[in-house]
């Protein structure tokens, strides 16, 4: 196990939508005992909305200020010793606040999915405010990776089975 994990144990999750992040996320919480929180499902708790109402009454910017806070609070929780593995929504990382929040609090993990995957799983949800103009959806995804690429583990997403993700990440050198 690496010593940033001991220190603050936290597995946060990265990679855009549709990558499996909220279905990988809770099975590994699962098989390694920790809580699992979604961030998105969170926000839309909290604020008594999905994040597609978010975008269209209240915008962006503010929807990631909500974001934010909700991702601080979650690692102080961390901070404080409560392990947790936290799938953050696709945007997440690329903000300069969120990075520096979990960077030093635990271990990003990107969940690499290739585009085309992407877009026949997000195809089928009409929720999501980003996926809605196919262009600037495919350029959304060009536009992240660098960002996810920051993450201290990658996890390429090759099958529609989530298990196979789970086993993967079992397998980090985080985990020995």
């Amino acid at each position: 196990m690496i010593l940033k994990l001991k220190r603050t144990p936290g597995i946060y999750l990265v990679g855009f939508m549709g990558s499996g992040k909220t279905t990988i996320g809770r099975l590994l919480a699962e098989r390694i005992g920790w809580q699992f929180v979604d961030l998105d499902a969170e926000i839309e708790r909290a604020e008594r909305m999905s994040i597609r109402q978010i975008f269209e009454t209240r915008g962006e910017a503010d929807f990631r200020r909500v974001e934010r806070e909700k991702l601080r609070q979650h690692v102080s929780a961390v901070e404080c010793g409560r392990p947790a593995v936290l799938a953050l929504g696709g945007g997440a990382i690329v903000q300069p606040e969120n990075y520096a929040l979990i960077e030093n609090n635990g271990v990003t993990i990107w969940l690499d999915c290739p585009f085309e995957i992407v877009r026949r799983r997000v195809k089928v949800v009409s929720h999501r405010p980003l996926a809605r103009d196919p262009v600037s959806f495919a350029q959304l995804y060009e536009a992240r990776r660098d960002s996810y690429a920051r993450a201290d583990y990658r996890i390429p997403i090759e099958s529609d089975d989530p298990a196979v993700a789970v086993e993967a990440a079992l397998r980090l050198p985080l985990f020995k």
